[in-house]
């Protein structure tokens, strides 16, 4: 049976070009990249590379980027690491609730050491109102974190505007961009973004590695203590080939991002269109227009989320309840939940994800088995 993949948002496959580039670091040019010996050096040169294309993807410099091994790892590091390196300026953070557990867990670690954080609420399209964000700021408020898209509903923030906010008070702004990096534009110049984590398993990289983008000038604490790679900021021999898989993904997607986002924004517009024709009661989650070009989320009355996507898996289709990073639990998303849905219509949701790879007939297929799986469901 073919497998038709529909969970871009969970995880990409690893590009073909990736791969290639990634390969010879693994058994030929194998050096540690902190040794003075030539296959050190080329290991050394290819990370700082890497830093380059990484950093034209969002536009700031190779300096300001710091590798990860993951786009959670990133989240910790900064709020963590600013959280301790302000705390004598002050102890309170700002939010809001639909962030990824990376985020929100982190935040509620930091609340147990005294910190005070403020998670904003979000209107039914996922968006924040930035005047309950201005109204929020304290004389003691050290970090704004928004992401700069939902993961599981693709809500974008109004992300120049919150940093413009952050800026008047002073404040340092970052911004979780897990979702956002390579499926639309970011410079973190002109949207005045202080800090941007990144994963490269969401953009045709391999797991395993990210990156973190952090403004020159901005004091943070270190996250991992030992040897003194990653400017002394992130201790452990660095993952030589992950990172250069990183480099290579991101300079494919600068290259082929307009394209890449009109080919999502296609099949999404069309699955939602033939969804809302098709099947009787869909309720669309989020809104349209500030929304990630290949994410649309529904929840179908009646259908238990769970059963719904069993029987697509036994069509060949992969897709999602929600994120990922939740799937394990039982509770409804707190994305859904703080849209305003009921809890049986989060629990009848089903997040679709299109990348690079899928085409209209595979959305066709999806609709179909959506179609029939749906009338089954609720017949039974």
């Amino acid at each position: 049976m073919k497998v038709r993949y529909f969970d871009n948002a969970a995880t990409t496959r690893v590009k073909e070009e990736v791969l290639k580039e990634m390969l010879p670091y693994f058994n030929e040019r194998y050096g540690n990249p902190s040794s003075l010996y030539s296959i050190g050096r080329i290991s050394k040169k290819a990370i700082e590379e890497a830093r380059k294309k990484v950093a034209s993807l969002i536009n700031c410099q190779a300096n300001e980027i710091y590798f990860t091994g993951c786009g959670s790892e990133s989240d910790n590091t900064i709020i963590k690491g600013i959280a301790y390196s302000q705390r004598k300026k002050g102890k309170h953070i700002i939010t809001t609730q639909i962030e990824h557990p990376a985020v929100l867990h982190t935040c509620q670690m930091l609340e147990k050491q005294g910190f005070t954080v403020t998670y904003l609420k979000v209107n039914k399209e996922g968006i924040i109102n930035v005047e309950e964000l201005r109204n929020s700021i304290r004389n003691d408020t050290i970090l704004i974190t928004i992401m700069f898209a939902n993961n599981e509903i693709g809500s974008i923030q109004p992300i120049e505007m919150i940093a413009k906010i952050a800026k008047m008070y002073n404040i340092i702004f970052h911004t979780d961009a897990v979702q956002a990096c390579g499926n639309v534009p970011i410079d973190v110049r002109k949207m005045g973004i202080d800090c941007l984590s990144l994963s490269g398993h969401k953009l045709y990289a391999p797991k395993g590695v990210g990156a973190l983008y952090v403004r020159n000038g901005i004091e943070f604490e270190k996250f991992l203590d030992g040897g003194h790679q990653e400017k002394n900021k992130r201790a452990g021999t660095e993952n030589v080939a992950g990172i250069v898989g990183l480099g290579k993904a991101c300079e494919l997607a600068n290259f082929h991002l307009i394209e890449h986002m009109k080919h999502l924004k296609e099949l999404r517009d069309y699955f939602i269109a033939q969804v809302q024709e098709k099947i009787e009661g869909a309720v669309f989650n989020g809104g349209i227009e500030k929304r990630l070009p290949g994410n649309a989320n529904f929840s179908f009355p009646s259908v238990d989320g769970e059963a719904l996507l069993l029987n697509l898996d036994a069509k060949g289709i992969c897709a999602s309840a929600g994120s990922a990073c939740t799937s394990g639990s039982s509770a409804p998303s707190h994305v859904l939940a703080s849209i305003g849905l009921s809890d049986e219509l989060a629990h009848s949701s089903l997040r679709v994800t299109f990348g690079e790879d899928n085409t209209k007939e595979d959305v066709d297929y999806l609709v179909e088995s959506l179609c029939e799986i749906v009338k089954k469901l609720r017949n039974s």
